[in-house]
């Protein structure tokens, strides 16, 4: 119990508490990380106050601006986020209280949020995690170019009743734009204005605010430069989605501020962001050795680990510190939810690898006490979450593997935004022990040149095959490109796709993939396919006027 009281850090005020007794912060090693420590308060310091902390592009990071105006560097910036917060909320209430309707029936049910990265994760976290039924717009996500999952997502809509809010601080990501387009064209096709239920969340003079603004799209919303996507869910980007639900976004943001607030101290015992970052980089040797498993004991938080995937690895994962040297930084994070890890993969957690920490989540109020019955003599539903909580906590410890506790009250508007800025301030301080910048993403833009490169290839292939068969050595060498390999996977994927008649490219596959065939189809082919389209077509309608008869 001494220890476990020496180690805990707790705002009683909050309902929050954080739990080091099983991953200690000794003083010794508090001794050792005086320097590392000192240097994190004062960079975090020059943060909020205006600093330019991402170098690479130029700009400040005002997050923690967008829960207190009062912090944000000039006057400007402070007006400038009030207005918006008070445009979502007057909007979201004219949506919800039926005086913003779509063109063709009385209201809007649903809301289809189309973005990917931060512009999705942490709205579909605060959408699942706070959702409350039969209360504002039922909240569905498009957040990838995958042509068979945005058909998983539109056959849920009722089109016309629904309100499409589209996330790009450009305009230009290919996944959203994809997804805009995509959804536009299937408006069309069912005679729906799009423009009259389109809501642009974008960046002012971008090309989608262009787009909205030509098209008289409903509403356009700024979205702020100096707020990066996955430190955006306090921002216009989670607000309105958000308020469009039905939750209270002042109480998320007062949640937020509040954790700030406290996690602003520069004594550590009582810094619950500061403690987290020292017990990672503790357990990781600073250098992300393990990996940080998120157990969340609470199905509405089921989405935190992913969440905290993209808050944690993008922020830490980089390759040089601020010094330009070679380190090849970061903290892998993965889990699911308990108590149904205790069921899969903890059984390797506590006997196989010790190659990673975990961090409890603790919800300690149940929501509804009616269906908290007693299924044993003397012992609810309830006990048994929190026994297989601190059994599992145990059983690992037994294991010699380390752990942290976070515990709050409930699941709300406010405690969750407790954590998110719990965990964003932790990762802005462990950022600064291991001295690299959690602002940039230079990894993501290298992957977005490598797919930009892989397209264009894509369409001198695609140009380039012929009603010969040819393997893809030799239509390589007829383009000019020396990587064969991503040529073969162009061939194979048109083969796979292309569906216009004209385009069809045949794969005859052989003893390797080297030796492998393409080819377009010949014109009598053409007409054969044409002719057997139309039969299909002919004997369909037959069919159908035998039903109806």
């Amino acid at each position: 119990m001494k220890t476990y009281s020496e180690q805990l850090t707790r705002y009683s005020d909050l309902g929050f508490s954080a739990d080091f007794s099983r991953l200690p912060l000794t003083p010794s090693f508090l001794d050792s990380m005086s320097d590392k420590i000192a240097r994190a308060f004062q960079e975090m310091d020059a943060l909020e106050a205006g600093a330019i902390a991402n170098p690479d592009e130029n700009r400040m990071v005002g997050h923690y601006w967008l829960r207190n105006s009062d912090l944000a560097p000039t006057e400007e910036l402070k007006e400038q986020i009030e207005s918006v917060k008070t445009d979502i909320i007057d909007f979201a209430a004219m949506v919800l209280d039926g005086e913003i309707t779509p063109p063709d029936t009385d209201t809007f049910t649903t809301a289809l949020v189309i973005g990917i990265g931060g512009s999705a994760l942490g709205p579909e976290l605060v959408a699942d995690a706070l959702r409350d039924e039969g209360v504002g717009l039922n909240m569905v996500f498009l957040d990838n170019t995958d042509p068979d999952g945005m058909r998983r997502t539109l056959v849920q809509l009722e089109l016309a009743q629904t309100l499409v809010v589209v996330i790009s601080k450009s305009g230009g990501t290919p996944e959203t734009r994809n997804g805009m387009l995509v959804v536009q064209n299937v408006f069309k096709e069912n005679n729906l204005n799009f423009a009259k239920q389109a809501v642009a969340i974008t960046g002012k003079g971008s090309h989608l605010d262009k787009v909205a603004e030509q098209e008289g799209w409903l509403r356009r919303f700024p979205m702020e430069d100096w707020v990066g996507g996955r430190t955006s869910v306090t921002s216009v980007v989670g607000l309105l989605p958000a308020a469009l639900q039905g939750i209270d976004i002042e109480a998320f943001l007062e949640g937020a501020a509040a954790m700030d607030e406290y996690t602003r101290l520069h004594d550590v015992s009582k810094n619950a962001a500061m403690k987290l970052a020292l017990a990672w980089y503790k357990a990781t040797d600073g250098q992300g050795k393990k990996d940080m498993v998120v157990l969340p004991y609470k199905d509405s938080l089921v989405l935190f680990s992913k969440y905290l995937q993209q808050l944690v690895m993008e922020s830490l994962g980089k390759k040089e510190d601020l010094d330009g040297n070679t380190v090849h930084q970061g903290l892998t994070v993965y889990g699911n939810k308990g108590s149904t890890d205790q069921h899969a993969y903890v059984q390797q957690l506590r006997d196989g690898l010790a190659n990673f920490f975990v961090t409890f989540i603790e919800v300690r109020d149940i929501n509804y006490p009616e269906l908290d019955i007693e299924v044993d003599p003397g012992t609810k539903v309830s006990d048994y979450l929190q026994g297989f909580l601190r059994g599992t906590r145990q059983a690992l410890t037994d294991s010699g593997r380390e752990s942290i506790t976070i515990s709050i009250s409930d699941v709300s508007d406010l405690t969750l935004g407790m954590l998110i800025a719990l965990f964003e301030r932790a990762v802005t301080f462990y950022a600064s022990l291991v001295h690299i910048n959690a602002y940039h993403q230079p990894g993501v833009e290298a992957g977005k040149k490598a797919a930009s490169s892989f397209l264009k290839l894509l369409n001198k292939v695609r140009s380039a095959v012929q009603i010969t068969p040819e393997t893809a050595a030799e239509i390589a060498a007829r383009v000019g490109e020396n990587d064969v390999e991503s040529v073969y996977h162009c061939l194979v994927h048109m083969a796979a796709c292309d569906c216009a008649l004209n385009d069809v490219v045949l794969q005859e596959e052989m003893d390797s993939p080297d030796q492998d065939t393409f080819r377009k189809l010949t014109e009598e082919e053409i007409q054969e396919k044409q002719q057997e389209i139309q039969q299909m077509l002919e004997e369909l309608g037959t069919q159908l006027e035998g039903e109806d008869e």
